[in-house]
């Protein structure tokens, strides 16, 4: 006769499968983040006095406007055990939803926030550029990186941090 425990552990067994498959589907489609921030260059590689743009793009996701940023910028360890590349952020610019640009005037480490402008719809993004300027007697054959942490704050109370997000690594080229 067969034991009805073993029946049971069983079905049990079967239950657990079953709901590991189809019953939790629903949890790993994950909303995607309330903001997002992402990072473009237009040129992974720069010589001494050259410049690269690095782009910075937040985007809202959650039904409720961005009332308010704080972002930092710092360069990666990597970056900042090589003393002899010399850069610096020379200009910013903000990217409007209409396609307009006005100049801005954070360009880090900690005042880059109040660059997205006053608020960001649901669904929209805000792009800030900076240059990234590269001394002329800077030293090459070398990688500058950075990394960013920021918060967001939106019109329900709500909020939303994010961080690290790296940027791409822009090569310093010997001319």
């Amino acid at each position: 006769m067969r034991s009805p425990l073993l029946r049971r552990l069983g079905l049990t067994a079967v239950l657990a499968v079953v709901l590991a498959v189809f019953g939790f589907s629903t949890i790993a489609s994950a909303d995607p983040d309330p903001a997002a921030l992402t990072f473009s260059t237009d040129s992974a590689t720069t010589t001494p006095g050259g410049s690269v743009k690095l782009s910075m793009t937040l985007t809202n996701n959650k039904t409720y406007d961005v009332l308010f940023v704080y972002q930092t910028i710092d360069p990666t360890w990597l970056t900042t055990q090589r003393p002899d590349l010399k850069y610096s952020f020379a200009g910013c610019t903000l990217a409007a939803a209409d396609g307009s640009s006005s100049s801005c005037s954070g360009t880090g480490p900690t005042n880059l926030g109040t660059n997205y402008g006053a608020t960001i719809p649901p669904g929209q993004s805000r792009t800030v550029t900076l240059t990234l300027q590269v001394a002329a007697d800077s030293g090459c054959n070398g990688n500058i990186g950075f990394y960013s942490y920021f918060y967001a704050e939106f019109s329900d109370g709500s909020n939303s941090n994010g961080g690290p997000v790296y940027t791409p690594e822009t090569r310093v080229l010997c001319s």
